[in-house]
């Protein structure tokens, strides 16, 4: 029922209606080539940190579609949607909101959104289909927020704006957003463009499978709720022209001692909270981005057992504009350290990753993308695999992306 709910908001959304102010439709069609890493891709149930790995097409394709109505001069309603054939579901919805934004003649603005949308996290991804104008594949910061975070409740936000710019206060509550953390300490960061739809689940690493007595391949989804408590997340930011500044604190409350039976196995509720500050700053052709993300995620399966893991990330990206060419850079680094009880545990790592990407806008409907991506990384957690700790995946992908 929620899903249908969901999906008629966007329908509603593409239906014109006598009284719209505005009503707008943009999407993509993409075709792709790829030369794969080694390594047993994480979307496959292996540990690779990419998103093609060993055994993965050398060619495939995706989609995406976004629909705008501003119903009136206050309210806004938005959906968007993905095609993906590499995901479980390959159709789904990726959010569905309505916003009520009064018009103000004063430099004081508010508006509330509820319905289901992205955490504000992520400066990399504000394109169509939740994608990003520089490259192919987002951060490992933001790869993971794609998977594994959504919003499902209301924020409100409270804007100053002044000839300088615009300052802005934002506080949500939600659910279903329970497992959030779970890939992150089972398979620790990976990095890819697979970003989990309303419907979407997730699959878990084969070994660590093996490790919780569960069947293989072992799914998960990411939005669910499971122990009827309301999470909270608070931002402030800072706007002016192409520059940006934002913190925030999310925290989604949830019971780590609290589980639901899905597909053959315990899906645990994992307490995680964390901050996030990210930077963006126009300096003429150049653009400099720069994100770090601090947290960690509990469970607690039994009354003598509690796992945390501790997580930090970030990037720096610098992207410079050559007329149609836009060549990038960007360099991650990211960690994780678990302990049991207070114990070191099994399943921490630690790496950085290097992603080279070239953008051609020959016009405003197309842009091609070149990307190189080599991440380099340490996990025991691969020696259950027959493998070495530590792997070097090196993935290459070129993307045709034709817009409307």
């Amino acid at each position: 029922m929620r899903r249908r709910a969901l999906l008629a908001v966007c329908i509603a959304a593409a239906m014109p209606a006598a009284r719209a102010q505005t009503f707008e439709v943009r999407g993509f069609l993409e075709a792709r080539a790829n030369a794969p890493a080694d390594e047993r891709s994480w979307r496959d149930g292996g540990l690779g940190k990419t998103r093609f790995g060993d055994g993965n097409d050398a060619f495939g394709g995706n989609g995406a579609l976004a629909v705008n109505w501003q119903a009136t001069p206050a309210w806004l309603v938005s959906a968007s949607a993905q095609v993906v054939p590499d995901m479980r579901h390959e159709a789904d919805v990726l959010d569905a909101w309505v916003r009520y934004r009064p018009v103000s003649t004063t430099p004081w603005r508010w508006s509330f959104t509820a319905g289901m949308f992205f955490p504000p996290v992520s400066l990399e991804n504000d394109g169509v289909g939740w994608t990003s104008p520089w490259t192919i594949t987002p951060s490992a910061v933001n790869s993971w927020v794609g998977e594994e975070l959504r919003v499902f409740g209301g924020e409100l936000r409270v804007e100053r704006r002044d000839d300088q710019g615009t300052w802005d206060l934002r506080a949500a509550v939600f659910g279903r957003n329970d497992p959030a953390g779970e890939l992150l300490a089972s398979r620790g960061w990976a990095m890819g463009d697979l970003t989990s739809g309303f419907d979407a689940s997730v699959r878990q690493p084969d070994v660590y499978a093996g490790m919780v007595y569960a069947p293989t391949p072992m799914w998960f989804k990411p939005f669910a709720e499971i122990d009827d408590r309301v999470g909270g997340y608070i931002v402030l930011g800072r706007e002016s022209g192409d520059d940006r500044a934002r913190v925030l604190y999310y925290d989604n409350r949830t019971d780590p001692s609290q589980e639901i039976d899905y597909a053959g196995r315990d899906l645990y509720g994992w307490h995680t909270r964390f901050w996030s500050a990210g930077v963006q700053r126009r300096v003429g052709d150049w653009t400099l981005l720069g994100q770090a993300m601090t947290g960690t995620t509990r469970i607690a399966p039994a009354p003598d057992m509690v796992l945390d893991s501790d997580f930090n990330a970030g990037y720096v990206l610098a992207a410079r504009e050559y007329g149609a060419w836009t060549p990038v850079l960007r360099v991650d680094l990211f960690q994780l350290a678990q302990s049991a009880n207070g114990a070191p545990g099994f399943l921490g790592e630690h790496g950085n990753a290097v992603t080279a990407a070239l953008n051609w806008r020959p016009s405003e409907r197309v842009r091609v993308i070149g990307e190189a991506l080599r991440i380099d990384s340490t996990r025991d957690q691969r020696t259950l695999e027959g493998l070495a700790p530590r792997q070097v995946d090196v993935q290459v992908q070129v993307a045709v992306r034709v817009y409307f």
